[in-house]
This record gives C-alpha cells, structure tokens and sequence, in this order.
C-alpha cells in the first residue's frame, strides 16, 4: 500500500513540475533556424509531365528530375565544387542551367541537359562575359534569347543562343543606356527600357524588323513595371505604374501612343506591388497589393475559384503558386505564415488532388514560433512610419530587452511573413522591432523619396522614433536595446552607434555598408547606367563630398562609446573589408569593445560561416543585454 502512495505522490510532484515549466520555452539551436533548404525551386516542364528541383547533397545542390505519373527520379547533375544559380525548361524535355564561376557571384556558366540526364553541353565558354538568360522557352526548336556583356562589360546586348551548338547570334545591339528588355509570349523581343541615370524611356516596336522607337518616358521615382503583352489586343501592354498617382495601379498601356486605355485596378490606399498574366487564358489573372499583409484581389473568377480551392485545400496558411504548366493545369504551390516557413506542394487541378514536396526548414516547429504584429507610429516630423513587432512567447510584453532590426535597402521593405533572425532572436527573449523607414517602398512614391539623401538623418530619425514609441509604451526596457542589420541595415546599426549611443546599448553590422564612398565608386560597370539615380538616393561622391562624409560611420568611430560587433565578408567585391578593418581598428585604439568577423560566404562555406556568425552574435547580445 506504500508502494502506491508513493507512487500517486512521485505523479503529483512530476505534474506540478510540469505545471511550473509550461510557461518556460525551449532554446532552439542555433542551426535549426538557419539550415539550408533540403530541396527548393520546384519547376514543372511544359507539358506538366516531369517536375524538376535543386536537392542539397552534402554543401552542393544538384539537379533532379521526377517523372509525375511514376514518381521514378533522376539526378541529372553530379557537381561537387559549384553551384546552380539558375535553372530552367527550355521544352518538354531539355533544361538549361547556369552553374556558378568560383570567386564572383556575377558569373556562371550555361549548359544544357536533355531530362533523362544525356546529351548535356555548355552552351557559353567567354570566362569574362556575364550571360543571362532572357527569354527561356524554345524559339524555331533550338533558339533562346540570352543578354551578355561580352560585346562591352558596361552593357548588355541580346544574343540568340543556339542551344543544339552553342553559337550566338546578336539579336540587338545595346546603344548604351538600355537597362532591360522584354519579349512577347511568343519569345520575340518587343520592348526595352532604356535610361540616363535619372529617367527611364519605354522603348517599343511592333514586330523584330523595326527599329525600336521611343513611347513614354518617366523620372526613376516614377514606378513603371511591365506585365505582359496582351494575348488578345494588339499593342496592348499590362504595367504596374504609379505615373501621375502616389499608389501603383494595374493598367493597359497603349503601345503606340504610350496612353493609358484603360485602368483594372486601382485603389487610393491600396499600393500593388505585383500582378499575375494568364498566358493560357489571355487575360490578367489578379493583383496583390500589400499593406501589413499581401493579399490578392480576383480580376479573373477561374483564377478566383482556383485560390479559393487551394486555401480550402491548406487552410490556415498563406499561398503562392510559384510554377505551372503551359495548360495551367498542373501548379507548384508554396505555403508560410509568419511563424512556418512553409512547404512546397504539387497541384492538379483537373483532377483535385494536391501532395506534399518538401518542407522548406523541418526543423522548425510553428508552436515554438512567435506572432508578427503590425504596428504603427508618427515621426518627430510627423510621417507615419510602419513596421512590424514580435514578442517572445509566455511574456506580458512590458519591460522587455529588444532588437531592433531596420531592413537592407534601398529600394526594399520588411513583409509579413517567417523570418529567421526576427523568429531567431525572440527564441532568445527579445522583442523584435522591424521598421519600414521612409525611402522603403510599398507606401507610395511619395514616401519612398521622402528617404532620399536621408541616410543617417531623417532615416534614423523614423529607427530611433521606433524605440521611444517602445518605451513610451512600455513595452521595451529603456536599458536594454540593441540594433542590428544586414547590408544598408547594418549601416543604419552603425550610424545610431554614432548618433543616439544613449538610446542603444550595443549595435551589430552583418557585412554593413560603412562608406558610402567606396560604396558608390564599386558600383559594377553593368550598374553603371543606373549611377545618377544612386547619386540621387545616396548623394553623390564627387559633389556632395561632405554631405556623403558625413553620414559615412567609417569617418566617425570617435563618436562611437557602445560595444559593437562587425562581420565583412572578405570576398565580395563590393563589401569593401579595408573599410570594415579600419573602423575597427579605430575603436579598438579608443578601447570600444569590439567583436569582429571575417565571414566567407562562397558556396563551400556559407552555411557555416552562417551559423558562426549567429552563434557569435548571440553571445554578443548575451553580454550586452542580458547579462548587464
């Protein structure tokens, strides 16, 4: 009889420890947030009979094929030393891929393989020219169309590529400012834009044998992204553009007058950010505009009852539909929310059934995840400024330690959705503060220029207006802030190092721009016809010397008095590590406490270096926040 009430006690105390522990959570490693995926960049072939993919194998991925309706599989790539950078179906049964030059990410190599793994050649052998691929699917059964500086390294022209034997033919001749190109559902070259730094021409023509002629010109700050060409209405072209409205609208564009015909989605609040064309059907599927959130709005009712059967099919999730097949009948289908990375699906619509792929981390358990909220405030000069706030899981929310992570830039934003380091750092117990500062886009035009020239001022004005909101609100501990960032974001990091050290008590850079300076002269001569529109954003260095000096942190590791921590990567040409090592060494002279890393994130060595880079910062943090 002792025996079994020792027995009900030894029960008692195990569920009253387990009552005490509930509110605990468990600290996942490092690695499992930032693990490479297994497979990715699932593509289905023309006909929607093969499915092809990227699956890791030791640090290299490699190219498969899986048969549908068998599920049979067949590597067709065996590399060991290099990278897939791009990859693609050119016809039911021939891929191109490009495979990555060893030393410069701008540089690879094109090469073809029929799907049962024969007949594989390398289609481009120039070691110094860089070869994109424009226009993917078979033209005449053996040409594609592929843009290469070979001609001339600032420039890139349109080439014919035969892919039976490898020559390549000039399709068009670069003039010299002609930044993009765009073909027709048919493959043929119909459009170009060309520009002068500052403003941006459309440039169009009816058929291949006529020049290209000149239809509408825009500022750069003046959105204007082509669609596709209408299937069923000549000259008629689908843009997103935001020309004479602060929002960006879905309209048709008439091709020889360079006029608007007609509007099929606009909203005054509502900004669209992307549109998806129905080759199958000839007409435009939906738009997706982002506020917080992305969401779809139906111009197309089967494109509509399509969607609705995929949430049906994956409730509770958000859905992409990243590839199909030329009948539209046979779709990859990518899920996530803010706390899931998500998985990768297989859809046939015509006969309802859907499968599962792959998970994009596995690792990753969405219970174990925290809520990305919304959030909002006004800046000291009055701007509405955005962002998103997380907080760890089983706290009250006041009082807390916090992150605040500002996003690379220009030209970008932070989105709703799983993201690593914010899910990273709040595993930590750190609330996340994410900051759409102005010169991000998605707002309207009008506040992206609102950050130009404002690097270091006015853009860390909206960043530093964040944490006192926090504060404000009590939710962060005045005592314990930090601020970290990757490229531009790193260089917001730095920058409140130097100009609010009381606000922040430690800032960390993750290969940071330090020198607006070197930044704009390392500019690659393929960028070179988009360096007026940098001078804008940024200034520019020959005549706005002081100005650029001036909010460069590189110049003033005097001001700086909070620990810091740095990483550069030592290989890319435009992370300028004699910049990295001279502020270091700067801070070190003044005794700042200092941890600095040299990462190598070649493909060897990227998830590595990733996960030393985290590991590190974590304890930096740690130190700085916890701990203190």
């Amino acid at each position: 009889m002792k025996v079994a009430k020792d027995f009900v006690l030894l029960i008692l105390m195990a569920f009253l420890f387990a009552c005490k522990q509930e509110g605990k959570v468990a600290v996942i490693p490092v690695n499992d947030f930032f693990k490479s995926q297994d497979k990715a960049t699932y593509r289905v072939s023309p006909d929607g009979k093969s499915l092809a993919y990227l699956k890791l194998q030791g640090q290299k991925q490699n190219l498969f094929v899986e048969d549908i309706a068998s599920g049979s599989i067949l590597q067709l790539t065996q590399l060991k030393e290099k990278n897939i950078t791009f990859y693609s179906w050119v016809s039911d049964n021939e891929i191109i891929y490009h495979k990555e030059k060893p030393g410069d990410r701008f540089q690879s190599d094109l090469f073809i393989i029929n799907k049962n793994g024969k007949d594989e050649r390398q289609l481009s052998s120039n070691t110094k020219a860089r070869i994109r691929v424009l226009e993917d699917q078979l033209i005449e059964n053996k040409y594609i169309l592929v843009l290469s500086n070979q001609r001339d390294s600032t420039v890139s022209d349109v080439y014919r590529l035969n892919v039976r034997d490898g020559k390549m033919q000039m399709a068009a001749k670069n003039p010299g400012n002609y930044t993009s190109w765009m073909t027709d559902s048919k493959g043929h070259l119909r459009m170009a834009i060309s520009s002068d730094g500052v403003n941006e021409t459309l440039m169009y023509r009816n058929t291949e044998n006529q020049a290209f002629r000149p239809i509408l010109t825009n500022n750069f700050k003046t959105t204007l992204y082509p669609i596709a060409f209408s299937e069923t209405k000549q000259n008629s072209l689908y843009v997103i553009t935001d020309a004479n409205r602060d929002k960006s609208a879905l309209v048709e564009l008439d091709c020889n007058t360079g006029k608007e015909k007609g509007v099929l989605f606009a909203n005054d609040t509502l900004n669209v950010v992307d549109a998806q064309y129905s080759r199958q059907k000839g007409k435009m599927a939906y738009v997706v505009c982002e506020t917080w959130k992305k969401e779809k709005h139906y111009l197309d009712e089967e494109s509509k009852l399509l969607n609705q059967k995929l949430d049906k099919l994956l409730p509770n999730t958000e859905t992409r539909i990243t590839d199909r097949d030329k009948k539209e009948d046979v779709f990859v289908v990518r899920t996530f929310t803010d706390r899931n990375p998500g998985s990768y699906y297989l859809y046939v619509a015509s006969t309802g059934k859907i499968r599962k792929l792959s998970d994009i981390n596995s690792a990753i358990n969405e219970a174990q995840m925290c809520a990305m909220k919304p959030i909002s405030y006004t800046s000291r000069d009055g701007l509405k400024i955005n962002g998103y706030l997380t907080l760890p899981l089983n706290v009250e929310g006041k009082n807390l330690p916090v992150i605040v992570v500002p996003h690379n830039g220009p030209g970008q934003r932070n989105t709703w959705g799983y993201n690593a380091e914010v899910q990273f750092f709040a595993n930590r117990g750190y609330a996340v503060l994410q900051v759409n500062y102005r010169g991000s886009t998605g707002y309207g035009k009008n506040f992206y220029a609102a950050g130009f020239k404002q690097w270091g001022n006015k853009i860390q004005d909206d960043v530093d207006d964040g944490v006192n909101w926090l504060i404000a609100e009590k939710i962060a501990n005045p005592n314990k802030v930090a601020i970290y960032g990757s490229g531009f974001g790193g260089y917001i990091a730095m920058s409140a190092a130097i100009k609010n050290p009381k606000l922040y008590k430690c800032a960390a850079s993750n290969g940071g721009v330090l020198n607006l300076l070197t930044y704009l002269k390392s500019i690659p001569p393929f960028f070179k016809s988009s360096l007026k529109m940098y001078y804008e954003i940024f200034g520019n260095p020959d005549t706005d010397v002081d100005y650029v000096s001036q909010v460069s942190p590189v110049f003033h590791a005097d001001k700086v008095n909070i620990p810091i921590f740095i990483t550069q990567n030592i290989k890319d040409p435009r992370g300028n590590s004699g910049d990295a090592i001279r502020f270091v060494k700067e801070l070190k002279k003044r005794n700042v406490q200092v941890t600095y890393l040299e990462k190598d994130d070649s493909s060897f060595n990227r998830e590595e270096s990733r996960q030393k880079v985290y590991a590190a910062l974590e304890e930096f943090l740690a130190v700085n926040l916890k701990k203190k």
